[in-house]
């Protein structure tokens, strides 16, 4: 009973957060200072955390959302690079002359090109790019958000060539607790190759209906009529272009491992679906489009006015560059035998022992993506696209205040998390905040477990705001909460990092992000309840699938 207490007193903060942005449609910038409150005011009363430590959780929380912003502002910077150079405007007319129909706008943009983004960059980036591409295609900003956090999800797991899987999963779990427990014929790299693998296969086995799922919540909440009726007319499309990628995605986890799964997807996929949608192929005949802009309702569009892109006549091979620029750097840069991403991690500032808590913060500043490649690309766009000094003025301008409204929600969101996360020091010897809420979950679950383990990863990735953290968060976690049940480690690691991949479409941090880069305000509560409906479902798919795959390869894998 006192686990379940202290279990219940953890999730104060995020039951706050939850109901106040769901149900109250607080802003996130209003949400997220209180919830750091009560996170504190919990950490100090009941697990007897010292002021030293909390201000420490609280500074180091600081400085980690200062990394996310930097990859933020980089990406909003690139956007309104393109925009005012005439990029965007040429880029917009070159997706539109592909299709008119807005829901095979949604996939192209959405799933595959954000896909493609995704793998090269993670951390949020795609629906941050691209909400503004389908804001400049004529979608209202609100669906355009909505859209895009729902198709960056599959990808996310893949993200950032791998991350989540050799800079999350692997980080953790290469510690002499678990190495000993691995079988004698199975390498750390063989085990982690093959968490990689049983995360590509619920994917492929739900993720492939995710465009099928993104258009129906289009259709629904945005469609003249309020029905998934049109969204099952473009359903042999979607699904389409749901194997187009997850097919070629699944393949490279199997065979290449996971660092290239979503970037390899989504090269593969791209030709493809362009060239099928130019000629028309499973397409409807119907072409389906929003209601009139007057009829448009006012959470919509939000409050902040969006300015149009600058006219062009670019070539559009010349308006796609700096993404080509980015995609080829951000390779480059991420595969260790190539030597650059040493050279890029070695410059570091670092702050160790924060108040001698021993907390450590570190910034590698140019690994970063907001840094390398955004914010370079933005400075060679400038010279390639030709850009007259009053053009750059203002998309730096725009940037910066583009970043503010989403500056206090971030900062305090993480310093939330962070509080919660360094709980395991305390004065009461007790377990942290994070492992009495997942101890208390398991052991009201049971052997139903497995039908419950994604949603950790959904869970960690909307207070995190990255799969990444997540898997870093609970990943011990899951394999011993499998290890206890004995069922596999491995198929229970991939879930979760699956779990983490779904939580991508209603983590406030994205929300926040992608929000920012279209001008919306003060609706983040109503982009996550509407999400909240795709989350779900891909979860409990998710979590049937993990029932019977523990079941049937009991004992087979470890």
């Amino acid at each position: 009973m006192e686990l379940f207490l202290l279990a219940a007193a953890a999730f104060i903060p995020i039951v706050f957060t939850i109901v106040m942005m769901t149900v109250f449609s607080w802003p996130a910038k209003r949400v997220m200072p209180v919830a750091w409150v009560l996170a504190c005011l919990v950490g100090a009363i009941v697990w007897g955390m010292t002021t030293t430590r909390l201000v420490a959780a609280t500074v180091f929380g600081f400085l980690s959302a200062f990394n996310i912003l930097i990859i933020i502002f980089g990406a909003i910077l690139i956007l309104n690079t393109l925009k005012k150079s005439g990029a965007m405007a040429t880029i917009n007319r070159g997706f539109y002359g592909i299709t008119s129909d807005r829901r095979i706008q949604a996939i192209i943009v959405g799933w595959i090109f954000g896909s493609f983004i995704e793998g090269a960059a993670g951390f949020g980036t795609p629906a941050a790019l691209a909400g503004p591409l389908l804001v400049g295609l004529g979608f209202p900003p609100l669906a355009a958000v909505i859209c895009a956090l729902i198709f960056d999800s599959t990808a996310v797991s893949f993200g950032a060539v791998g991350t989540p899987v050799v800079g999350g999963t692997a980080s953790v779990m290469n510690a002499p607790q678990i190495l000993e427990k691995l079988p004698v014929d199975m390498t750390f790299a063989e085990f982690i190759f093959q968490v990689g693998i049983w995360s590509a296969v619920p994917h492929v086995m739900v993720g492939t209906f995710i465009p099928l799922l993104a258009i129906g919540i289009l259709t629904l909440f945005f469609g003249e009529e309020r029905s998934i009726k049109p969204a099952l007319e473009a359903a042999p499309f979607a699904i389409f272009s749901g194997l187009a990628f997850t097919i070629p995605f699944f393949l490279t986890a199997v065979y290449l491992g996971p660092e290239f799964p979503s970037l390899v997807g989504a090269l593969i996929a791209l030709p493809i679906i362009l060239f099928s949608a130019k000629k028309g192929f499973l397409v409807p005949k119907t072409k389906w489009d929003f209601p009139a802009r007057e009829k448009w309702e006012k959470t919509w569009v939000g409050i902040v006015k969006q300015d149009k892109e600058e006219e062009s006549n670019m070539p559009l091979w010349l308006a796609w560059t700096p993404y080509m620029l980015i995609a080829l750097i951000l390779v480059f840069t991420r595969i260790p035998q190539l030597g650059l991403q040493n050279v890029l991690t070695s410059y570091v500032l670092e702050w160790n022992n924060i108040l001698g808590s021993g907390i450590d913060y570190t910034l590698q500043y140019l690994y970063l993506p907001g840094t390398v490649p955004f914010t370079l690309v933005a400075l060679i766009t400038i010279f390639i696209h030709k850009m007259p000094a009053n053009k750059v003025k203002e998309a730096w301008v725009g940037t910066f205040r583009q970043l503010v409204p989403a500056t206090i929600a971030l900062v305090f969101a993480v310093a939330m998390v962070q509080v919660m996360v360094q709980s395991n020091v305390n004065m009461n010897n007790m377990d942290g905040m994070m492992l009495t809420m997942s101890t208390a979950t398991a052991g009201l679950a049971g052997d139903t477990w497995p039908l419950f383990a994604p949603f950790v990863g959904v869970l960690g990735a909307f207070m995190s705001g990255s799969n990444t953290v997540s898997n870093i968060l609970f990943s011990q976690f899951q394999f011993g909460v499998a290890e206890q049940l004995d069922i596999s480690k491995i198929i229970i690691l991939g879930v979760h990092n699956v779990g983490g991949a779904i939580g991508n479409m209603i983590a406030v941090h994205n929300v926040v992000a992608a929000s920012a880069t279209v001008g919306l305000v003060g609706v983040e509560g109503t982009i996550i309840k509407k999400n909240f409906i795709p989350a779900t479902i891909y979860a409990v798919a998710v979590g049937i699938f993990t029932f019977f795959a523990v079941n049937i390869y009991s004992g087979v894998i470890f």
